[in-house]
């Protein structure tokens, strides 16, 4: 899986990171069990701090995503997290925000469930 970070957004790096990894999984990319590159060597291979790619391990474990070992370091969990009300919440305030911008810019609602199925269906 190749990591591609751009250090002009706005977005910041651990999250872009964390998105990443998320779509690697979704997309077979990185397989349940699978090993990650150690923090010191994905922090070297994308050329950033390796307190960034810390902090981006760690909270995909606390999102289930991940588990870390000692001395196994990070590895795809084997049971993905389920999707919790907190999740269908959060869940819902993301597409409340996309689709309200959406509308803003005179995208119709077919045409956005279109672009929304066909992002789905690529993963």
């Amino acid at each position: 899986m190749i990591i591609k970070i751009d250090f002009e957004s706005e977005m910041p790096i651990y999250e872009q990171l964390r998105r990443q990894i998320i779509e690697g999984i979704a997309r077979g990319q990185l397989e349940k069990g699978e090993q990650l590159p150690s923090v010191r060597q994905l922090a070297e291979d994308i050329g950033i701090n390796l307190h960034t790619v810390n902090k981006t391990y760690n909270i995909l474990k606390n999102e289930g995503f991940l588990t870390i070992d000692r001395r196994r370091g990070a590895m795809v969990n084997n049971i993905m997290p389920k999707a919790t009300e907190e999740y269908i919440k959060h869940l819902k305030e993301e597409l409340k925000y996309l689709i309200s911008n959406s509308y803003c810019r005179d995208i119709e609602k077919e045409e956005f469930l279109n672009i929304c199925k066909s992002i789905y269906d690529e993963i």
